[in-house]
């Protein structure tokens, strides 16, 4: 998910800038998708929910795309709207295999928005998807438009993230559901400034200080927003461990290493070398489904 970063450090200085918009824009514009999904089947970002033995990215980051689905509830003739969507992949896999009648996405990243567009046309489901570019916080749409509301590991980026849990409510439906999978800090009494290792940049530059809290603090936004009894639920047991695993072990797949360059693969390596801080910082690092009701 995160092994470009620091690749090279002049990419790295370009994500700094103090339009929240424009830095969440760039974090993903300087990834390069020959080497993100190098030997993969899907464009799937996020870190997977790893159950006993799966051993690949692409089957755990389907199984996190489940997980959320079934916490939202997600069922057939259900209008959805999937904020920070990345290449879309779970909604295809919803449209599939939910039958959800439509999905909306939004995404402030061009790049994104075209592929999935893109492929909509290709797989004859233009006429039930509507990917666009927008805000998590100023979401275009009218009041009780959506019977779903998600954000697939990528709430954490919004700027502030209790501003798009308002606009969740606003634009959900009476009975409808805002359901996350997002990453907090286990405590309060984590410093985001502490954490040191390359893969885990992130955490310094593109999650706002706003949205450094843990999961007392995000149920009560939750409430603030108005949301109906949420539940914040650790998923971390499966979630940080086995991507940590296949992302330190992944320039020796023999298939990844016949399509990325030796430079490529040799700066990745040095990049996940400190496994020992990775462990350290991944345990202060919560990972959590959310959800939240609309009376």
């Amino acid at each position: 998910m995160f092994e470009n970063l620091k690749i090279a450090g002049r990419a790295i200085r370009t994500v700094f800038t103090a339009d929240p918009i424009t830095r969440v824009r760039r974090f993903y514009e300087i990834q390069s998708p020959d080497v993100e999904f190098a030997a993969r089947r899907t464009h799937y970002m996020n870190v997977g929910y790893w159950t006993d033995g799966v051993t690949d990215l692409d089957t755990a980051a389907e199984a996190l795309a489940d997980k959320l689905a079934d916490a939202a509830g997600l069922k057939p003739d259900d209008t959805v709207l999937d904020v920070g969507f990345g290449y879309a992949d779970q909604d295809f896999k919803w449209l599939r295999e939910r039958r959800i009648a439509k999905v909306y996405g939004l995404n402030i990243t061009p790049h994104h928005v075209e592929a999935a567009q893109r492929r909509a046309q290709e797989e004859g489901l233009a006429d039930r998807t509507d990917f666009r570019l927008g805000s998590a916080t100023e979401l275009p749409f009218e009041d009780d438009t959506f019977d779903r509301v998600v954000a697939l590991e990528s709430a954490f980026h919004f700027y502030p993230r209790s501003a798009f849990f308002a606009e969740a409510l606003r634009v959900l439906r009476p009975g409808g559901v805002l359901a996350t999978a997002d990453i907090i800090p286990v405590s309060g009494n984590v410093v985001r400034a502490a954490i040191q290792s390359g893969p885990l940049s992130f955490v310094k530059f593109s999650i706002p200080k706003e949205n450094w809290h843990d999961r007392d603090t995000y149920r009560q936004e939750l409430v603030e927003a108005g949301f109906a009894n949420p539940e914040v639920h650790s998923i971390k047991d499966r979630t940080w461990e086995g991507w940590r695993a296949y992302m330190a072990d992944r320039t020796n797949d023999p298939e990844f290493r016949a399509v990325v360059k030796p430079a490529v693969r040799k700066s990745m390596a040095a990049h996940w070398k400190n496994q020992d801080l990775m462990k350290r910082e991944l345990a202060q690092l919560d990972y959590v489904i959310a959800v939240g009701h609309k009376r």
